[in-house]
């Protein structure tokens, strides 16, 4: 059962990598193979578990999966607001010129990215970044490298803070790093970024003509934006004084967000806004998380720590980042917390970052390429694919950065 179950999760991924050939969505396609590999889990359990064992492991993986899909929602109706609203094409209009260099714009979209991923959470900094990208009107080929930087950018810009990644966090608070050396891992982060930055935009010699639309934001609007971000700064705040989890500061920030606009506007049908998401995004994401929860549970996480004992620490450090485009690397991560594995703070260091970026390889690795390839139509597992060779490099940059960081702490 354990080859069948292992099968139907290759088959499950297998079937994002080919949606352009068989032209089924992936939503359905996922869902399909990770609810299915579910149901064969409790008729022929592996291993012979008990009942218990398997309501225990299928409510863990349920929680994780609300947890996400609450969280995703909820970010998502703010940003349906912001951006129905027009306060996105303001903001555009107000931080860019009207004309601009491709390059230039390349540079800026990493840097926001990456700093806005550093303040917010990987979810919301990609959906507010992908709705600016969309207002420009980029050409096809064109948006596609844009979008690939800021799924690189927002995966790199979080894991320099505890609040930024979870599994920063995790190791943080395992004692193997200090909050001084989780600082400084920005700069190799960030050169990461810029590397990538500057190869995707060889080529690019245009400027970019930007619409100047004069919107009229009213004031109740404004109050919703600046909810918005007073959201996203006492998530952060609530998390690290108070240990409160970000989805449920995200859900009072709608709920206030709902209540500001009945008073303010109360012929404003709100809930609509709630229905203007894409829930497409949502069921692909429950089945990808189905498959990842599968995936765990049949103890491939396990293998890992076993890297450690056949090859020195830092190149099992870069495999295991490689490894996190395939696999969640929050249970990665515990696995090799667990393992009881040996590092200097430079290898430590050096987990840290690839742990933290090494999902950007592939546009499954990460939520914030399973967000933006349900968001864009021409996101695709074979478009994304073709940029590996500057994704592997800029990888690579960052991490032999941090091996020199190591050194320097």
């Amino acid at each position: 059962m354990t080859t069948v179950l292992l099968i139907l999760v290759a088959l499950g991924f297998l079937s994002i990598v080919v949606e352009d050939i068989v032209h089924i969505d992936k939503a359905k396609t996922t869902l399909f193979f990770g609810s299915f590999a579910w149901l064969l889990f409790f008729i022929a359990p592996p291993a012979h578990l008990s009942h218990d064992a398997l309501m225990k492991s299928l409510n863990d993986n349920l929680l994780d999966i609300a947890t996400l899909w609450l969280f995703l929602m909820a970010a998502m109706t703010f940003v349906a607001y912001l951006s129905g609203k027009g306060i996105i094409d303001s903001l555009v209009n107000k931080l860019l010129p009207e004309r601009i260099s491709e390059r230039k714009l390349m540079l800026l979209t990493g840097v926001f990215a990456f700093l806005f991923s550093s303040m917010a959470d990987n979810i919301t900094a990609t959906l507010v970044c992908i709705a600016v990208l969309m207002n420009l009107n980029l050409p096809v080929k064109k948006l596609m490298r844009y979008v690939v930087l800021v799924i690189f950018s927002v995966n790199a810009g979080g894991t320099a803070l505890i609040t930024g990644d979870v599994t920063t966090l995790m190791i943080f608070l395992a004692g193997k790093v200090e909050i001084p050396d989780l600082l400084l891992l920005s700069l190799p982060a960030a050169g990461a970024v810029a590397a990538l930055a500057l190869m995707l935009s060889l080529g690019l010699s245009e400027e970019v003509h930007i619409k100047k639309q004069n919107n009229v934001i009213e004031r109740g609007d404004k109050v919703i934006a600046l909810l918005f971000f007073g959201t996203i700064v006492g998530t952060i705040a609530a998390n690290v004084a108070f240990g409160i989890p970000p989805v449920l500061c995200f859900l009072f920030g709608l709920s206030l967000m709902f209540m500001v606009v009945q008073f303010l506007n109360k012929d404003e049908p709100i809930l609509e806004y709630i229905r203007k998401i894409e829930f497409d995004t949502l069921l692909f994401f429950l089945g990808v998380l189905l498959l990842v929860g599968m995936l765990k549970e049949l103890g491939m996480l396990a293998y890992f720590p076993a890297l450690y004992d056949v090859m020195p620490p830092v190149a099992a450090n870069f495999l295991v980042g490689l490894a996190s485009a395939l696999f969640d690397n929050v249970p990665l991560t515990a696995a090799l917390l667990n393992s009881g594995i040996e590092m200097n703070l430079s290898q430590w260091l050096s987990l840290t970052y690839s742990v933290g970026v090494g999902g950007s390889l592939l546009v499954i690795g990460s939520a914030a390429g399973v967000i933006a390839m349900s968001k864009i139509e021409v996101l695709t597992f074979g478009s994304y694919l073709r940029y590996f060779g500057y994704l592997l490099v800029a990888y690579s940059i960052g991490f032999v950065a941090v091996l020199g960081l190591g050194l320097l702490v």
